[in-house]
């Protein structure tokens, strides 16, 4: 029988790392993803697992990698200014192709900002925050039960992919607290990353003959490996042969966008004979939601589209939906990050994209969506 509890946003991540198979977590506390180091602290030792405390979010994060490397599933949360210390870890784990959970529970900023506050300024850094052509697979849960949903979906994207996943939420998201059904552990379904069939002798950490996501050995195991940040070749040690670099960088991205359909999750309501369509995500989303049906109460035909999937963005959605309707309305807490993406969808088709942003610490409220959709469909 499942059971029913009361937890907040931050505990189900603790939740459902553990059930996931997370072994260790290294990282630094900073608020408001504080709870989550605690949890783990508290958790990982009743199942054989280790948390170390780093001098810093970069020591946490090199701390994590290096664990993974050993074979353990292994994660890491912050927030915004930990964030930004994390970037240069997260491109060495893209580059070496290192599974681990990176959790960013945004904040206002920039710099320091307001702690205590939400925000979704991190949307953008999530995608683009380091360097180089990559891409990431990010997540990003409008719910406490979806946030212990995400964060097992985090682990077995990172594990089947090699790569890096970060799971998106806010404070509002992390803080509170809401009934959870958690069931038995043997019904949800785990993912551990493929190790190598071949003769240690034999293994190639980067071999492209397995296809897109070569088999992971874990040190200690026998198996000797290079892993390097730099470009390189299947053996994992550094080359600048243009042939090769090309062939490692498309696979690098293929790898995540020809597997696509497999994450590309999103919610819509009401969409099939909308007018108008609001474009919200995590906590905002809750807000959305009800917008939209005070707006029908008024005869005024608006629907939802949420993605769940932050990144890869999906754009070819986006273009679908903007040749039903006349209008979008992004709504996100800073001051427009992704209603730029919902404009390259829309691109070419005549919907205007129209915004409501704040990055203020305030919450937007379901009365101010509301007002917005009146002005904008000139109600």
């Amino acid at each position: 029988m499942p059971n029913i509890e009361l937890m907040s946003g931050n505990d189900a991540v603790v939740r459902a790392a553990i059930m996931s198979g997370c072994k260790f977590y290294g990282g630094y506390p900073i608020t408001p993803s504080s709870e989550i180091a605690e949890g783990m602290a508290k958790e990982l030792p009743k199942v054989g697992g280790k948390f170390i405390q780093m001098e810093d979010e970069i020591g946490g994060i090199g701390a994590a990698i290096g664990a993974s490397l050993t074979g353990v599933k292994s994660m890491t949360a912050t927030s915004g200014p930990g964030f930004s210390l994390k970037q240069e870890h997260i491109g060495f784990a893209v580059m070496g192709e290192i599974p681990i959970v990176i959790v960013n529970v945004m904040r206002g900023g920039p710099s320091t900002g307001m702690p205590t506050y939400p925000s979704q300024g991190d949307v953008m850094q999530a995608r683009w925050g380091t360097h180089g052509d990559h891409q990431i697979i990010a997540l990003t849960p409008c719910s406490v039960q979806e946030t212990f949903k995400l964060t097992f979906e985090a682990f077995n994207l990172s594990e089947m992919y090699r790569t890096p996943v970060i799971l998106l939420t806010d404070e509002i998201i992390a803080h509170m607290r809401e009934k959870v059904i958690i069931d038995d552990a043997k019904n949800y379904k785990i993912i551990d990353r493929v190790k190598p069939s071949v003769r240690r002798e034999q293994y190639k950490p980067f071999d492209s003959k397995h296809g897109l996501v070569p088999p992971l050995a874990p040190y200690g195991e026998g198996y000797r490996f290079h892993i390097t940040g730099l470009t390189h070749d299947e053996t994992g040690f550094p080359s600048s042969d243009h042939n090769t670099v090309e062939k490692l960088q498309k696979r690098l991205r293929d790898k995540i966008l020809k597997n696509r359909k497999n994450f590309d999750w999103y919610e819509e309501r009401m969409v099939d004979d909308a007018e108008i369509i609001i474009v919200a995500y995590g906590s905002v989303a809750r807000s959305a939601m009800r917008a939209i049906k005070d707006a029908r109460r008024e005869n005024i035909k608006a629907g939802l589209f949420r993605p769940i999937t932050l990144w890869p963005f999906n754009h070819e959605r986006i273009k679908k939906l903007s040749k039903r309707c006349k209008k979008f309305l992004v709504t996100e807490m800073n001051l427009g990050q992704i209603v730029g993406e919902v404009e390259k969808g829309a691109c070419g088709v005549k919907t205007k994209v129209n915004f409501l942003g704040r990055a203020n610490g305030e919450f937007i409220t379901p009365t101010e969506i509301l007002s917005k959709i009146r002005e904008v469909m000139n109600v």
